[in-house]
């Protein structure tokens, strides 16, 4: 009997562990392929920027109250008015203004006087087409006519010209060929009929109207909101905070709806180059200095970047009146009486991203594209603060805002 063989166990196979060869080689190709994915799926950085406009400084946000130098000029007894000037524009001594209709006026005295125009327009049509001689002297003012209307038209369709030029030509043309027809048919016992109606017409017209001419220069505006009376470039100073806010707020002064009772405002003359700024200011701890120049910002459908002078200041409740003389165009705040505002206690500087910063010959600087030439523009560095640098170009007038340049 042979003794029991021993048993042998199968043995297990050991696996096999990756070596740090293949641990770094593995790291790699996912890196490789991490690196791939970013780079031609993600959006490229823009090689180019534009120059913006930057405030450095110390900034001071506020209410603001226009106060421009202007007069209104009112009228009692008024049923209508008819313009002359053109709103906005400039007039001098003694152009004229607009007609004022008192009380006494109908408008059916202006339906009467177009019925006669429109009988004399009719029989000159009649008269005309009776003609059997050709007239060359009618028809050339009739083609003038014709010439003028249409410019007048291509203007309105978009085309390039000046409209009040083209207007007043195309109402000289008019002149011109009623004129002739008034000569023409002189002998007309009817046509002489219809313009002595319409003559008589005007006539009973004028005794119920009055034309106003320019007391002195300005510009001329028909729209008015009563402010003008009560707060005025002689008294501006004499508001406090409190007076100010409430005018911000809607709180018309006293004479706000008319210059005196019964008179309504027709229009008003103001001067232009000057206009004053009453700010208000939520800050405890500034302290304007008087005769110091900052620049000022208007914040309105139009922005209007401006450089005002403190005149004073004064301070009560909690906001701070600093009161601002600005020697400027008046036209962009000639219908503005409130608005918000930034006043900088420096200059605006032109901003672009620090990637736009170029150094050539030990000198930073920018390189504009202008078509298709780049060109380098040393600049001075004023400050960098979140992603920005302020410059300001070391030549003047070589920089402005809105150019293009490049990303480095």
């Amino acid at each position: 009997m042979q003794p029991p063989q021993p048993v042998q166990m199968p043995v297990r196979e050991e696996k096999k562990r990756m070596s740090v060869p293949q641990i770094m080689l593995i790291v790699l190709a996912l890196a490789f392929v991490i690196w791939y994915l970013v780079t031609s799926l993600a959006p490229e950085t823009a090689p180019y920027a534009q120059i913006t406009a930057g405030v450095i400084g110390a900034r001071y946000t506020g209410d603001c109250l226009i106060v421009r130098d202007e007069t209104p000029f009112d009228e009692e007894g008024v049923s209508n008015v008819e313009y002359l000037a053109e709103e906005g524009t400039y007039v001098s001594i003694g152009d004229d203004v607009c007609k004022v209709y008192n009380n006494g006026f109908r408008t059916q005295e202006l339906e009467t006087l177009q019925d006669f125009r429109d009988q004399i327009k009719d029989y000159q049509v009649k008269l005309l087409k009776a003609e059997i001689n050709t007239d060359s002297s009618m028809e050339k003012l009739e083609s003038d006519v014709m010439n003028r209307a249409r410019e007048v038209r291509e203007l309105i369709g978009g085309a390039r010209g000046n409209m009040n030029n083209q207007e007043a030509m195309l109402a000289e043309a008019i002149n011109a060929r009623q004129n002739r027809l008034r000569e023409k048919y002189s002998e007309d016992q009817r046509m002489t009929r219809l313009y002595d109606d319409e003559q008589g017409q005007l006539q009973k017209i004028s005794s119920w109207t009055q034309k106003k001419t320019a007391p002195k220069e300005g510009l001329v505006s028909f729209y008015s909101d009563g402010y003008e009376y009560d707060l005025t470039i002689d008294n501006y100073d004499k508001y406090t905070p409190s007076q100010v806010r409430a005018m911000i707020n809607g709180q018309k002064p006293p004479s706000a709806n008319m210059g005196s009772k019964g008179k309504a405002v027709i229009y008003r003359l103001v001067r232009d180059g000057h206009w004053i700024v009453l700010m208000l200011i939520k800050d405890s701890n500034w302290n304007p200095v008087e005769g110091a120049v900052y620049e000022l910002k208007l914040e309105n459908f139009k922005d209007t970047m401006v450089q005002a002078r403190v005149i004073s200041f004064t301070r009560t409740g909690g906001e701070l009146e600093v009161r601002l003389d600005v020697q400027s165009n008046v036209q962009p705040v000639l219908y503005i009486r409130t608005c918000s505002g930034v006043l900088g206690d420096n200059v605006t500087s032109l901003t672009v991203p620090t990637k736009a910063i170029y150094t050539q010959d030990n000198m930073p600087g920018v390189v504009v594209i202008d078509g298709e030439y780049p060109f380098f523009i040393p600049v001075n560095i004023v400050d960098e603060r979140d992603g920005m640098v302020y410059i300001s170009p070391i030549q003047q007038g070589t920089l402005y805002e809105g150019q293009t340049v490049k990303l480095f």
